[in-house]
């Protein structure tokens, strides 16, 4: 598979690390891993919410309520809370094996349990605080943009990162129940499918919150998700795609709404490796459309999980394959995207900060 190909269609975003491209380590000791810690002046908290729409039926599992869990982090007051892990057991467990076996390693040297930089319940800072939402890559946790959401949030940001529930390789609820990946095999249908869901799940989170304004962003899928909203709801204001194609068949031209029609407001596209407007019809056809402020920011060492953290975590397991992060210095790429995003949301949110105080941090199902 050419690595372009990642971004032609929506499912084809999960990690696939032939193995051959890592050796299995001699060493039996989990690996310590850890994330670069957030630059912002603020220090961040974090809590989970279990959020169901009892109004929808999962459309992945008949017969079942949709439910969703969300994190929100946020400027905090300095804190002895616990830090909060990486990922909850259930799920680190299954994304551990998956990427174990891929990267020729055992599962148990693999530990996705390890602490962040947020700090769980953590006082929040009071005030009006700008609010941005993540939606990451096909078939990813919400974890998987941990060091995007954490520098936000030290800058000042209320972030909110959604799993998507029956997508996600493993979404943990209350009470340590786990639902996995229920899709069914990928085509265009499906994927048309998997964007309207998301595009629902972020509604029904903005319906939840009682949010009116605010940022989004997202990792490939989750990219192509923040513009498809965008199209549809206006309480996004300002949305950033991080090398998500917006078409469910580049091959066929068979693109997004927000490709097709553009939006009056800004959105910013990020890529790295080969992939750009040059070579995307998609993005060609978005700019094309486009009616509000548009700009484009490219890592040419970089690749398609250079967007999450995935960029920092797989050089500490000792090989860091090009074909997936990159050549790319791992502290230049964070860098830059830091840099890009701060600036972006900086110009189009903070000049008008969003109510937060509608976000309730304690909320519970």
């Amino acid at each position: 598979m050419k690595r372009t190909t990642r971004r032609i269609g929506v499912l084809a975003t999960a990690l696939t690390l032939p193995a051959v491209l890592l050796a299995p380590s001699a060493s039996a000791a989990p690996v310590r891993l850890s994330l670069p810690a957030p630059t912002g002046p603020f220090a961040v908290g974090s809590t989970d919410l279990h959020l169901i729409d009892r109004s929808r039926q999962d459309p992945w599992v008949p017969g079942t309520t949709r439910e969703l869990m969300v994190t929100v982090r946020y400027p905090a007051l300095p804190s002895g809370k616990p830090k909060a892990p990486y990922m909850a057991p259930g799920v680190a467990k299954v994304v551990a094996e998956g990427d174990a076996a891929k990267l020729g390693m055992p599962s148990d040297r693999l530990d996705y349990r390890f602490p962040t930089h947020s700090r769980i319940g953590a006082p929040a800072i009071g005030g009006g605080r700008p609010v941005v939402l993540y939606s990451p890559g096909g078939t990813l946790s919400r974890s998987h943009g941990t060091t995007q959401q954490e520098q936000l949030a030290s800058e000042g940001y209320v972030v909110v990162a959604i799993d998507h529930t029956h997508e996600a390789e493993a979404v943990e609820f209350p009470g340590g129940r786990v639902e996995k990946k229920a899709l069914p095999p990928s085509s265009i249908e499906v994927s048309k499918r998997v964007i309207e869901t998301r595009v629902r799940d972020t509604r029904f989170v903005l319906d939840s919150l009682g949010l009116t304004r605010v940022g989004m962003f997202g990792h490939s899928a989750g990219g192509f998700t923040a513009g498809e909203t965008m199209v549809s709801d206006r309480r996004v204001v300002a949305g950033a795609n991080l090398d998500g194609s917006m078409a469910h068949s580049q091959s066929q031209r068979i693109f997004g709404r927000v490709a097709d029609e553009g939006l009056d407001r800004p959105f910013l596209l990020m890529s790295a490796g080969d992939h750009s407007a040059a070579s995307d019809a998609s993005w060609q056809e978005f700019q094309r459309n486009q009616r509000g402020w548009t700009g484009e920011t490219r890592l040419p060492d970089g690749e398609h999980f250079s967007f999450t953290d995935y960029q920092t975590l797989l050089p500490q397991l000792g090989n860091s394959p090009a074909a997936f992060v990159g050549t790319i210095d791992p502290e230049r790429s964070v860098a830059v995207q830091r840099a890009r995003l701060s600036a972006f949301f900086a110009e189009h949110l903070r000049h008008r900060s969003s109510d937060v105080t509608k976000v309730s941090l304690s909320q519970a199902s």
